[in-house]
């Protein structure tokens, strides 16, 4: 399966790593890249089942308890949505 980035998800890993970088260790930048590395491999094997969101046709993945990723998939793409922080408020989620 081909993974596309969208422009809010490619903001949200960017500043979920800059938060890491300014506020934690290098360790856990890098624990953060490889588990989203991680979590895209297994999504991109296309033979595993996640959470449907409140959302119709929007899956959702725990990377780290922090975050979260949120995904569609329409043929053989998988579309990354958002990647979430889960102490932000969720009143003000949107997922494009």
């Amino acid at each position: 399966m081909i993974i596309e980035w969208t422009l809010a998800s490619k903001e949200d890993y960017w500043k979920n790593i800059e938060y890491l970088e300014n506020n934690w260790s290098e360790k856990e930048v890098l624990n953060f890249i490889n588990k989203v590395d991680y979590s895209l491999h297994l999504l991109s094997k296309g033979n595993l089942i996640f959470t449907r969101s409140d959302y119709i046709d929007v899956y959702k993945m725990v990377i780290i308890k922090q975050i979260t990723l949120y995904f569609s998939t329409e043929n053989e793409t998988i579309y990354l949505l958002r990647f979430w922080n889960n102490h932000q408020d969720l009143n003000t989620f949107k997922l494009k």
